[in-house]
C-alpha cells in the first residue's frame, strides 16, 4: 500500500487552495498518509527559503498574482490579505496532532477547516474557540484542542527535522515514501496522483 507523508503549514495559503485533493487521490489509489504540520519560518530558514515580509517587491507582486489565478481556478473563496495572518499556527497544529492520534474524524476536513478558517473565513486559528469548532466540524470531540499539548509541541518540532531530513522545503509538500518521490505545491497533486498510478 502506497504511503504519502504530508507536510504542510496551516497558514500557507497554496496549502488553503489545495483543499482536499491529497485525500481524494489516496482514496482513489488506497494511499494512507501522515499529516505533519510543521513551523514554515524555522523550515525556511533550515532549508534557505525566505519569509515572504523579506522576499524582493518582484517576487512579492508575483506571488499576489498567481495566488488570485490559483484562487479562481479553485474556485475557493480566498482574501490576499487576510486580517489574522501570520498568525501563531502552533495550537492548531498541536490539534492536528492531537486528532491523527486520537482517530474517529476526518483529518483532511479538520486540516482544511483550519485553513479556510484563515484565508476565506477572517478567523483566527491560534484561538481555541476557532480550533474547537473546526474540530467538531470535523467530527473530532472539542476537548482535543486542550489535550496532549506537550506531546503535541513535541510532535511539531520532530515533524520540521523530519521534513529537513527527508528533503521538505515548503508547504504543501507530498512525499511518497515508497519511492522517494517528492512533490511540492499544489500545483503537483496531478503529479503525484500519475505516480501512485505508475504513469510517472
Amino acid at each position: 500500500m502506497a504511503h504519502i507523508d504530508y507536510y504542510f503549514s496551516l497558514i500557507s495559503p497554496f496549502t488553503y487552495l489545495a483543499g482536499t485533493r491529497l485525500e481524494e487521490i489516496a482514496a482513489k489509489h488506497g494511499a494512507t498518509v501522515s499529516y505533519k504540520p510543521l513551523d514554515i519560518m524555522a523550515l525556511f530558514q533550515r532549508t534557505g527559503g525566505t519569509p515572504v515580509g523579506e522576499r524582493h517587491p518582484s517576487r512579492l507582486e508575483y506571488r499576489a498574482q498567481d495566488l488570485e489565478r490559483a484562487a479562481k481556478k479553485s474556485g475557493k473563496r480566498f482574501n490576499l490579505r487576510p486580517a489574522h495572518w501570520p498568525t501563531n499556527a502552533a495550537p492548531a497544529s498541536y490539534a492536528v496532532i492531537a486528532a491523527q492520534s486520537a482517530g474517529g474524524g476526518d483529518l483532511g476536513a479538520l486540516a482544511h477547516g483550519l485553513l479556510r478558517a484563515c484565508w476565506a473565513e477572517e478567523k483566527n486559528i491560534a484561538e481555541d474557540e476557532v480550533i474547537r469548532a473546526c474540530l467538531t466540524d470535523a467530527g473530532f470531540e472539542a476537548s482535543l484542542a486542550d489535550s496532549g499539548l506537550l506531546s503535541g509541541a513535541e510532535t511539531y518540532a520532530a515533524n520540521l527535522e523530519d521534513a529537513v531530513n527527508a528533503g521538505a522545503f515548503g508547504s504543501p509538500f507530498y512525499i511518497a515514501t515508497d519511492s522517494d518521490q517528492r512533490f511540492w505545491g499544489h500545483d503537483r497533486l496531478d503529479d503525484l496522483d500519475a505516480h501512485l498510478a505508475d504513469r510517472l
